[in-house]
């Protein structure tokens, strides 16, 4: 499905030059195709999400706040044209996370190789139960609400990612970069965690390529039914 497939002003210092000067013509090449639309169905689609799911975020910030240390987790993402955001989830592991995965990873070498591949570990000791819980049910990624609100994520976009994970992006890079990375997307719905990053990178090309109305309203509703049989989490 996604073989033979292979963006406002560039952040002075955070984008290669070369790269930041594609993005500068693919931007003025594309700027009238980037409609209104879509950053009105973010604000009215993310303000009734908010409000849905207030009494629910509520609630899981009670719970992980009784088990100790901060409810959100902030991580530093890269946004359209490679600009930096502070991405929000609730937060699902232990503290000290990034120190127990690095001792994790230098003493096993299996979870090295399945990290290496996949950015993530199917069973992470780092996770705690309600983490799991809230990873499950996609309930974790709730406080993006908040960066669809901002203008810095969409509802439907490529996955955000960190800025080390640009490598694997190669030529497609400049794609990626077109766009806002969405709170949910198409990896999400067709592969989510059982994809490795050559079929992450495909996907999230071949979204940028052909997105739409018709794809995005696609892909929210099968958002919908992945969210309620929790396929594909971890």
């Amino acid at each position: 499905m996604f073989e033979g497939l292979m963006p406002v002003r560039p952040v002075a210092g955070r984008v290669p030059d070369a790269l930041a000067a594609n993005l500068e013509q693919e931007h003025l090449a594309h700027q009238s195709s980037l409609p209104l639309w879509k950053r009105a169905t973010d604000i009215v689609g993310a303000t009734i999400l908010g409000l849905v799911f207030l009494p629910i975020m509520a609630l899981v910030a009670i719970l992980i706040r009784r088990g100790g240390g901060t409810v959100l987790f902030r991580h530093r993402r890269i946004g359209q044209n490679g600009r930096e955001f502070s991405c929000y989830k609730f937060r699902t592991m232990v503290p000290d996370a990034d120190k127990a995965l690095r001792e994790l990873l230098e003493r096993d070498p299996v979870a090295r190789e399945e990290w290496d591949k996949f950015r993530k570990l199917r069973k992470d000791p780092r996770v705690t139960p309600i983490g799991r819980f809230l990873r499950k049910t996609s309930l974790d990624e709730l406080p993006q609400i908040a960066n669809v609100l901002r203008g810095e994520m969409s509802l439907v976009g490529p996955r955000p990612v960190m800025r080390d994970e640009l490598k694997y992006y190669g030529r497609a890079t400049s794609k990626y970069l077109m766009v806002k990375p969405g709170l949910t997307g198409l990896w999400q719905v067709a592969a989510r965690s059982e994809a490795d990053y050559v079929r992450r990178v495909a996907i999230d090309r071949y979204y940028v390529c052909k997105r739409s109305p018709w794809l995005d309203t696609i892909i929210l509703l099968r958002t919908v039914r992945v969210v309620l049989l929790g396929s594909g989490a971890c």
